[in-house]
């Protein structure tokens, strides 16, 4: 048997600016220790730039400890462009990895105290009901009233950094289910991926939207300008994902993303017909308000239901996904609707002018820049 091939990543996103120490500690490991990998240096040579650093002082939702985080967990993606494959598995940078984790899912666990002191029916059932008032926090009810076509392009520059990989952390979940609870995942995640059909997976899907908004629909492309508040939605389904003790907390995050999908994708339907952004615009999603609406009833049932009654002991993860769930979108929806109410940019580096649309690529095929 050979050792796996250890080679710099061709396909993967260019590496990101950093936004204070702790990135700028993981994008020197990435780039010295790949280094090291070239120069064929012997096994165990360490740079010293992987060990972990003091994060303690560190914000835990803050742009820098954010991004050091989403640089970690790509490497379990698709990594970045010229750096080593295998720096997925390096001792120093899954330790440090560590330690930024515990920050964060210690800062979650606290701030969700009192929303996690219930069962999982009644957390599921809190989302179905509409928030209050004619124009409620929410960016979805903002866009479908007022949203102008750059929030729509910025809010797709943003959420590109899930929806380029839309299902993918929920996928490492299947492997730890079994029964009733798996069959009805793998069911899901099915038609999230296309239902065997590549121009319908919804990453696809979402390159064609974003094509239609004259953005580049390159994988990892709008990291840059994407806030901490966004990194951390995401960041929230890596942690979940990656670990195996978690996974009561990762079907409570896809139950929350299934239960609230629906009526979102109405309203943000409706405000991409407003501003005319464009057909892919608008179908991407159309599509996912008939499909969670299924998908809903399925994950309730038997995803969350079947999980329960095979690990009953596992409800207060469960809960807990639902409401870090929450909390974290919660975060990111104040943030750009504080941006855009003062009439401002919510992303770090604005965009460019709109450009002509065109048909919508495959991220595959445009994850290099």
């Amino acid at each position: 048997m050979t050792a796996p091939t250890s080679a710099p990543d061709q396909a993967g996103p260019v590496l990101p600016q950093a936004r204070g120490e702790l990135s700028a500690h993981v994008l020197k490991a990435l780039t010295e220790l790949t280094e090291l990998t070239e120069l064929k240096a012997p096994p165990g040579t360490s740079s010293g730039a992987a060990c972990a650093v003091e994060a303690v002082e560190a914000d835990p939702y803050g742009d820098d400890l954010q991004l050091a985080l989403y640089l970690l967990y790509e490497l379990h993606y698709r990594g970045f462009a010229g750096t080593d494959a295998a720096l997925e598995w390096n001792p120093g940078l899954l330790e440090l990895r560590g330690s930024l984790e515990r920050l964060f899912a210690s800062a979650l666990r606290q701030d969700t105290a009192e929303s996690t002191r219930t069962s999982p029916e009644e957390a599921l059932d809190a989302l179905l009901v509409e928030p209050a008032g004619h124009d409620p926090d929410s960016v979805s009810h903002f866009l479908a009233r007022h949203g102008q076509l750059w929030q729509l392009r910025e809010y797709a520059a943003a959420r590109s950094l899930y929806h380029l990989k839309e299902a993918d952390p929920h996928a490492w979940v299947i492997p730890r289910l079994w029964g009733r609870a798996k069959a009805a995942m793998v069911a899901v995640e099915y038609d999230e991926f296309g239902a065997g059909r590549p121009e319908g997976i919804h990453a696809a899907l979402f390159a064609a939207l974003m094509s239609d908004l004259g953005l580049d629909t390159t994988y990892g492309g709008y990291l840059d300008a994407a806030p901490a508040e966004t990194l951390a939605t995401v960041n929230l389904m890596s942690l979940l994902g990656l670990h195996r003790a978690l996974r009561g907390a990762l079907v409570g995050h896809f139950a929350s993303v299934e239960v609230t999908s629906s009526p979102a994708s109405a309203r943000l339907a409706r405000a991409m017909r407003r501003a005319g952004a464009g057909p892919a615009a608008e179908h991407f999603y159309t599509e996912h308000v008939e499909a969670d609406a299924v998908h809903e009833q399925v994950v309730r049932r038997d995803v969350v239901g079947g999980l329960l009654a095979q690990e009953p002991w596992l409800a207060d993860d469960v809960v807990f996904g639902i409401a870090a769930t929450g909390l974290l979108d919660q975060r990111q929806d104040t943030w750009l609707l504080a941006r855009w109410r003062a009439g401002d940019s919510a992303l770090r580096t604005p965009l460019g002018p709109h450009r002509a649309s065109g048909p919508g690529r495959d991220p595959d095929q445009t994850s290099g820049r």
